[in-house]
């Protein structure tokens, strides 16, 4: 079941992922699928699902979600499937592909969520990864935000949801591009890791065609209170250890 270099992760619940030093995942991963959060009997896709961690999360205590998951990287899709093994789930499809590639392999307007963890770094900018799935994984190289929201118009339902994850110095770019594909935003939260610090990263939802306006901007979500977790996340982490993640 497992090759050199991996191990499972524990997510509760019994659900574990298979995980290593390339593909893995990081706090934001399960705030993201917290935020996101499927409806009972949603059909959901996770675009660039990387080795499958949100919808393996969503699956802990709701078996009766349609999960099609997207990622461009053999590797990451084949570890994946043997997570999908391991937990012997039925529920989950697993597409390697491009995620600008699905028109004609998966349906266009029939999910109720697309979710998606993109890469945080403008393609073209910084200091670039030699390593081609680093790269893929960090920087907008396969993919920009336009291309993201853009298939996630393309999956979307009429009122279906988009989540995602960015960090504050993309908001501008993240909301706009949103509007451009019909995606309107709803919802929008900041995380901080203390009081004392600045945001690292927010969390917004969009609806398919809604209308404009009305976006709630929730309370700040804090990782930390006086030295250790906040209730909040010790919620969100559920049966996860104290300062196991990064």
């Amino acid at each position: 079941m497992l090759k050199n270099g991996e191990h499972f992760e524990p997510l509760g619940n019994g659900v574990e992922v298979i995980v290593n030093d390339l593909f893995h995942f990081s706090t934001d991963t399960i705030l993201l699928a917290d935020f996101a959060a499927p409806r009972k009997n949603s059909k959901a896709v996770d675009l660039g699902t990387g080795c499958g961690t949100i919808p393996l999360l969503w699956c802990r205590n709701d078996r009766t979600l349609e999960i099609t998951a997207v990622e461009i990287q053999p590797e990451a899709c084949d570890m994946f499937a043997r997570s999908v093994k391991h937990n012997a789930l039925s529920n989950i499809e697993i597409i390697n592909t491009d995620l600008k590639m699905l028109k004609g392999v998966i349906p266009f307007g029939y999910f109720d969520l697309v979710c998606c963890n993109p890469p945080y770094k403008l393609g073209g900018g910084g200091i670039k990864n030699p390593d081609t799935e680093k790269l893929l994984a960090r920087h907008e190289e396969s993919c920009t935000l336009d291309d993201i929201a853009k298939t996630a118009k393309n999956l979307l339902q009429f009122g279906g949801r988009f989540c995602m994850c960015q960090r504050p110095e993309r908001l501008t770019d993240v909301l706009e591009t949103m509007r451009k594909n019909s995606l309107e935003p709803k919802r929008l939260r900041f995380v901080q890791q203390r009081t004392d610090k600045k945001p690292k990263l927010f969390l917004v939802e969009g609806r398919r065609s809604a209308k404009s306006g009305s976006l709630v901007v929730e309370p700040t979500l804090f990782i930390e209170e006086n030295g250790s977790l906040s209730e909040e996340m010790k919620k969100i982490y559920g049966s996860y250890k104290e300062g196991h993640y990064e």
